[in-house]
């Protein structure tokens, strides 16, 4: 992924391939890795993937909010000189995605959200100030996945990280309290751009049946299942995942 990473002005991205742009929202303690497989693939089918580290933990606090990531990706497009894109998101980003879509929806040609927040929050809020506790967090890592050995060391080491820093964990219980103050099923039934959900059957951060309702409330929605799967199906079934999400972009045209 390094060669394809660029900083300019504020902004830091993976970029690679050209065509349509594809812009991939990670979430909350996703990386940009988190989307491997999908930023390999997409380029040899004539897109152009973009990832931007979102700033979640380096806004002030007073920015550290759905709203504010909204624009930012809003700001990063402008920037980035792109017409509309399709864009795609996990757990929060497909949340942020969501956001950004409901405020500008002339930049989003097609929608994709996996994992996504924006209806159920319970993934951040009740658990998170228990610091010290290794064993704790590495539960909450695995329970993420359907197969808890995606959930390596290193991803585990992270989350504790972000865990144990003071200031990380203030922004993160302050962007679980966005998630829930920013629900959106109010919004969607208005948005009318095609949508793709794809699902872990087996999520128990935002459950199947969150799932359903967002596909009951878009106008526009088409919903797929990937079994044996967890909150991050990009990651656990990359190449179901991007099976699903290619036959999804030819069906509509994107």
């Amino acid at each position: 992924m390094d060669k394809h990473y660029k900083k300019e002005g504020k902004y830091s991205y993976f970029e690679a391939g050209e065509g349509t742009p594809i812009v991939i929202l990670h979430g909350l303690m996703g990386g940009l890795s988190n989307f491997d497989g999908v930023a390999q693939y997409f380029p040899t089918k004539g897109y152009k993937v973009v990832i931007p580290d979102l700033p979640i933990y380096t806004q002030s606090i007073l920015k550290t909010n759905v709203k504010s990531f909204a624009k930012y990706v809003k700001d990063f497009i402008t920037f980035k000189g792109f017409d509309k894109v399709i864009l795609l998101g996990n757990s929060l980003g497909g949340h942020i995605a969501l956001y950004h879509t409901k405020l500008y929806p002339e930049k989003v040609a097609g929608l994709v959200i996996t994992g996504s927040s924006g209806l159920y929050e319970s993934a951040m809020g009740d658990s998170y100030p228990r610091r010290g506790d290794y064993e704790y967090i590495k539960k909450k890592a695995e329970d993420v996945f359907y197969d808890p050995k995606i959930a390596t060391p290193e991803l585990i080491d992270e989350v504790y990280a972000t865990a144990n820093d003071r200031i990380k964990l203030i922004k993160t219980l302050t962007i679980a309290k966005s998630a829930i103050r920013h629900n959106m099923a109010k919004d969607l039934p208005k948005m009318t751009v095609e949508t793709c959900i794809i699902w872990g059957k087996n999520d128990n951060v935002t459950p199947p049946n969150v799932a359903e309702e967002f596909d009951k409330l878009l106008p526009n929605s088409t919903l797929y299942w990937i079994d044996k799967c967890g909150h991050a199906a990009m990651m656990e079934h990359p190449d179901e995942f991007n099976v699903i999400l290619e036959k999804w972009l030819t069906e509509q045209k994107l």
